[in-house]
């Protein structure tokens, strides 16, 4: 059964939202995309103007995304965040929500790929208390602004130690790799994802869209990515 035609509007015009911009488009959605120029500090995002918005998508940048959280709830539109930088304010923007009686996904990762990932170093945590040491290395184009990539941090959080610690590389135009390594006195556990395409992240992004309209309350995508 196919999803209803949505009215999406994406924020960001970067190599990621109007990826996101076409996918929804090849969906059959009707899409908008604001650029970061004409929404600096979340002026373009007035009641009016999201009205006829059924759900806003935002990939921006750390320091733009926490002022078009805030319209976007406050509001009552539900939104999907692919943007990191800004969990320092989870709090902030989970008690914006529940109020505005609205729905919210946010996620370091919109990859179903990743996610996927995600459980296996669940499934690996355990050798952290049994004598061996961890370390995480994430990749990324020269363009990305946040470091240790939100990926990364939610790989440590897995892990459940902050004895794991995080090298962030930025190079050319990599569309991101995260790696473990686990290391014991006895051998050496790899585990690696590699995006090959920003569109997993895009199509993930539409989906969580397409699943959060009509839905109230504050979502990680990582809790719901299997219902998808």
């Amino acid at each position: 059964m196919s999803a209803p035609t949505l009215n999406i509007l994406v924020l960001g015009r970067g190599k990621t939202g109007a990826l996101v911009a076409e996918v929804a488009g090849e969906c059959g959605h009707q899409v908008q995309t604001v650029s970061s120029a004409e929404n600096k500090d979340a002026v373009w995002l007035t009641p009016d103007h999201l009205r006829t918005i059924d759900v806003v998508i935002d990939f921006t940048t750390p320091h733009a995304v926490l002022a078009n959280i805030e319209a976007v709830v406050r509001s009552g539109t539900p939104m999907v965040v692919g943007t990191t930088g800004w969990y320092r304010e989870m709090e902030h923007v989970r008690a914006l929500v529940e109020p505005a009686n609205t729905g919210f996904v946010f996620g370091a990762n919109f990859s179903y790929g990743v996610n996927l990932f995600f459980n296996i170093l669940k499934s690996a945590a355990p050798a952290l208390a049994h004598g061996y040491t961890g370390h995480i290395t994430e990749r990324h184009h020269i363009h990305k602004k946040d470091a240790p990539s939100g990926t990364a941090i939610s790989m440590q959080r897995i892990l459940q130690s902050d004895a794991v610690s995080i090298t962030s590389e930025r190079e050319g135009d990599v569309t991101g790799t995260h790696t473990l390594e686990l290391i014991s006195a006895a051998d050496r556990i790899v585990l690696t994802h590699q995006a090959m395409s920003r569109r997993t992240f895009a199509e993930g992004a539409v989906l969580a869209a397409e699943w959060i309209v009509g839905k109230t309350g504050c979502f990680d995508f990582q809790d719901i990515f299997e219902q998808l």
